[in-house]
């Protein structure tokens, strides 16, 4: 995988996550549920490293901004 870019922990609240899984589905199935709970960027496909097994997938979180059971930001207090 690329090296991690300073920006993306630049704060904090802000992660990087590299998961290794068995297979595509674990891999898409993980990061879904991250992003149920997370803003967090959308990833499209896994990697595969050669004579290595499972996949890898990597994405970005924002701690700082949780989302709703819908996948909302809460609205800004008034």
């Amino acid at each position: 995988m690329e090296a991690i870019n300073e920006v993306h922990v630049s704060e904090p609240g802000l992660v990087v996550v590299d998961v290794a899984a068995a297979d595509d589905e674990t891999a898409f199935a993980f990061h879904t549920a991250l992003a149920a709970r997370w803003a967090a960027t959308s990833v499209e496909r896994t990697t595969r490293d050669p004579g290595q097994p499972g996949v890898r997938l990597r994405c970005y979180l924002d701690l700082r901004q949780p989302l709703d059971a819908f996948g909302q930001a809460p609205a800004e207090p008034r």
